[in-house]
């Protein structure tokens, strides 16, 4: 049996200084990895909060998707008072983590140079949009933006139509991850030496390296590439087709699956054709090959195409949409998206960390928090007393 570690990081503590989509979805990665995370909340709570509908119990899904197993603490840093508490947290933490525009961090006192004052041997994250130097350092960025500057909508979407951006957060949600892997490496370079160290990480790096196999396509070739709806340039057959009530998504990876792809839709001789055989020639002769193909898939129902290419074991799937994706037994199967009790939302569900450690999933036991549920808590924890404690909220330095 292998150790269960459940929560590796049991023993670090985050302060979150981020909002938005990214630098939460990072703390909230720690935090299922067991670190103790107190998320700071400007007044008013973080912005996201207010994204949607969606909303479930008061507050928007996009940011009860980035923001469990944390506390929160509401506190004006604009007032002297607000980042004497932040500093004052900074001492105690391990990680800080921070997503303002170039510039903020230094006028309200929270750089890198002032947390490590207070705490030399701080992992301190700066998570960028443009990242922290060049000339556009100083814009801000959201995801579609990054995705639109970064050339990944100029490949998604079909070619007769407009540019698309991806479906899903793939740059909050890869930068975040990105972000979490520096704090964890970083951290356990501390534990060989001794110090503390700087992480730098942008929505713009995250957004190139998604589309890097383009990028590098176009330096090698000097073509650059547009949108092919859900075909691929490099492989061939490798999108959906339509079927007779929908399409289906047919993946041939390699000439061995191409073969009994062609087996199962009663071609066989399309693999041994010289036009065929390989998949450099493939490509070559797209059209050709998707002329063969298609009229055949065409003639069948979804599910016929999804049986008959699944028993010669060539990937293939129907498109699902979200609501087929939450009944389907697969994911309820490997346990992704489980029931949550204790939130105080009934039916709450939630998707949980994509890996297992020891055959389980890291998972911590906090819900999501209110805007300052446990400023007391935290500031009691910091040393000041429930008079002052009183006083700073009567003078709106803090929320509760």
């Amino acid at each position: 049996m292998g150790r269960h570690l459940m929560a590796p990081l049991s023993d670090i503590s985050v302060c979150d200084n981020t909002q938005n989509l990214a630098g939460p979805f990072c703390s909230q990665v720690l935090g299922d990895l067991g670190a103790s995370v107190i998320k700071v909340e400007p007044p008013g709570g973080d912005p996201a909060r207010a994204w949607g509908p969606p909303f479930w119990a008061g507050d928007g899904t996009l940011f009860l998707a980035a923001n469990r197993n944390k506390r929160s603490l509401v506190v004006d840093l604009k007032r002297g008072e607000g980042r004497r508490i932040l500093l004052a947290l900074a001492a105690r933490s391990d990680v800080f983590l921070e997503s303002s525009r170039p510039g903020v961090a230094e006028r309200l006192g929270f750089d890198y140079e002032t947390i490590r004052g207070v705490r030399d041997d701080v992992i301190y994250l700066s998570l960028k949009a443009f990242g922290d130097r060049g000339p556009m350092a100083g814009m801000p960025g959201y995801e579609p933006l990054l995705q639109a500057f970064a050339g990944m909508m100029s490949v998604t979407g079909y070619p007769d139509g407009l540019p698309a951006r991806a479906g899903g957060s793939v740059v909050d949600f890869g930068t975040a991850i990105w972000s979490a892997l520096g704090v964890v490496s970083a951290l356990r370079e501390r534990d060989r030496t001794g110090r503390g160290a700087r992480v730098d990480t942008a929505l713009l790096d995250t957004a190139v390296g998604w589309i890097s196999y383009l990028l590098m396509g176009y330096v090698a070739s000097g073509e650059v590439p547009g949108r092919m709806g859900t075909a691929l340039g490099a492989i061939v057959p490798y999108q959906a087709f339509a079927t007779r009530d929908g399409q289906a998504m047919i993946l041939c990876g390699n000439d061995a699956i191409f073969a009994r792809c062609c087996e199962a839709l009663g071609v066989a001789e399309l693999a041994s054709d010289a036009r065929f055989r390989t998949n450099a020639a493939r490509v070559r002769n797209r059209d050709a090959l998707l002329a063969e193909l298609e009229p055949r898939i065409r003639a069948l129902d979804t599910s016929s195409v999804v049986e008959l290419m699944r028993s010669r074991s060539v990937p293939c799937s129907p498109i699902q949409d979200v609501a087929e994706v939450v009944r389907h037994p697969q994911v309820e199967a490997v346990g992704i998206f489980p029931e949550v009790e204790g939130t105080g939302r009934e039916g709450y569900r939630e998707v949980a960390l994509p890996l297992r450690i020891d055959g389980s999933r890291p998972r911590g036991a906090r819900p999501v928090p209110r805007p300052g549920e446990h400023t007391r808590e935290i500031l009691s924890e910091l040393g000041y007393d429930e008079e002052t404690i009183q006083g700073l909220v009567n003078d709106g330095v803090v929320g509760v």
